[in-house]
């Protein structure tokens, strides 16, 4: 038996002889006012709570132990169990068999209602399990939880679930598997000595290991469906790097070549400036190349997480200026508004630089030879503004949506589609963001946002 067996027997034990000895003082404070004999039916208000409660077993022990009792102190000869007339021994017997009759109808009546109690918290058990495994990004999130609520239901003290798991029991250990069909799911452990009705136990254990066997399922899928769908981006993102590589870098080549074999050829006449303009062909093809080159390893640092700012505070006009040196002659179109006391940003000012560089040669690009690009700064709340405003044909709201997303050209693009892209990134690595309005046939404002740095008039000055 175990230890909570051996407390059940005891309580009911001592329950029994309790509500015994009640019923016994409440005849002996009746019998003056009606027959002793007659009162022998109240001795079933001992056996109906322990029907009740405790089951038939005890109900036939508390029948008995009345009926003896009842002839023991109320029935002549007193004091003793023998009786003197025989319509004592069949009032006796009359009573014995109603209390017995009784006391199983109250226990079947009790076990019923148990029964239909344990099986709707076995229901609303499991209703909790499907629930919990399906709003669970994974199945072991809520095991512990699942596992508490199992020991709950089995009425052990507690429990715990290992999936897909053939440990065997440690000492003072007992364990039940978790099979759905043939399939292993896990095995489920408790105390030994605190093991559950058995046949409670069959009818959780299996659609337990069912659902956990499914979410299991669905958790495998899942994980092979993020594995396919990166595979598939991986394969996209390779595809489009070479179709918008291949003429970015063959375009270049071309050139640097074609001025290199004209250099080379003894049988032209070249005069000094026609040989000035070849190298500075092959100069300016050279510059483009290397702007193709480093805007796929900065694509590539910003996909991976490897593009850590390092933050120093930078005046507003000091990373302009940075941003045109390396434009060349096209810095010339650029025209910059500065206001009177230029903002401070905290910030990197090369992943900046970078970053400033693609958007005013994006706006070059979109604009004609006769019209400048515009460059304002200015101050907003906790930001530095910096925009770059072109007067190119402008951005549809379709394209307004998309036009950050790596090798994305827009209808009247033309180069890798990368400048806009590696932008959005070094201002979003260094707490920023790159914001785009338009409209059609009226040009683009792109507006670099950084985080403002508070410095010291005295500083400035």
């Amino acid at each position: 038996m175990t230890r909570r067996g051996l407390r059940l027997h005891v309580a009911a034990l001592l329950s029994s002889a309790a509500l015994v000895a009640v019923v016994t003082g409440a005849i002996f404070g009746l019998r003056s006012f009606a027959p002793a004999l007659s009162l022998g039916v109240l001795y079933l208000f001992a056996v109906l709570p322990v029907a009740l409660v405790f089951g038939t077993p005890y109900a036939v022990l508390v029948s008995v132990a009345a009926m003896l009792a009842f002839n023991f102190f109320f029935l002549p000869p007193y004091h003793t169990l023998a009786l003197r007339d025989s319509e004592n021994w069949v009032a006796l017997a009359v009573y014995l068999v109603t209390a017995v009759v009784v006391g199983e109808l109250a226990a079947r009546s009790r076990r019923r209602a148990a029964y239909a109690q344990q099986r709707e918290r076995e229901a609303a058990f499991l209703a909790e399990v499907s629930a919990a495994l399906l709003e669970a990004e994974g199945v072991r999130d809520p095991l512990k939880q699942l596992a508490a609520r199992t020991a709950e239901v089995l009425g052990v003290r507690r429990g715990r679930i290992e999936l897909e798991s053939v440990r065997r029991p440690e000492s003072g250990e007992a364990a039940a598997d978790l099979r759905a069909g043939r399939r292993h799911v896990g095995r489920l452990f408790f105390d030994a000595g605190d093991e559950p009705d058995r046949e409670v136990l069959e009818r959780i254990v299996s659609p337990l290991a069912s659902l956990l066997g499914v979410a299991l399922d669905r958790e495998r899928l899942a994980r092979t469906a993020v594995e396919a769908e990166t595979l598939r981006r991986s394969d996209a993102i390779k595809t489009a790097v070479l179709r918008s590589v291949s003429h970015d870098l063959r375009s270049p080549l071309t050139a640097i070549r074609a001025a290199a074999e004209g250099l080379e050829r003894a049988d032209l006449d070249l005069d000094a400036r026609d040989r000035a303009e070849l190298v500075d062909a092959i100069r300016a093809e050279a510059a483009r190349l290397e702007r193709v080159v480093t805007n796929l390893i900065d694509l590539s640092r910003l996909e991976a997480g490897a593009a850590r700012p390092r933050p120093e505070v930078w005046s507003a006009d000091e990373l302009v200026a940075r941003a045109l040196e390396p434009l060349g002659a096209p810095a010339e179109r650029v025209v910059v508004e500065l206001p009177a006391d230029p903002p401070a940003a905290l910030v990197d000012a090369a992943q900046i630089e970078r970053a400033l560089v693609n958007l005013i040669e994006n706006a070059l690009k979109f604009s004609s030879s006769a019209d400048p690009v515009t460059v304002m700064v200015a101050r907003d709340d906790d930001s530095v503004v910096i925009g770059v405003r072109d007067r190119g044909p402008g951005i549809t709201a379709a394209e307004l949506g998309r036009i950050f997303e790596p090798f994305e050209r827009g209808t009247v693009g033309s180069g890798t589609g990368l400048g806009l892209a590696i932008a959005r990134g070094f201002a979003q690595a260094n707490g920023g963001r790159v914001e785009a309005v338009s409209q059609p046939g009226e040009g683009a404002t792109f507006s670099l946002v950084l985080p403002r740095a508070d410095v010291p008039a005295q500083v400035r000055a």
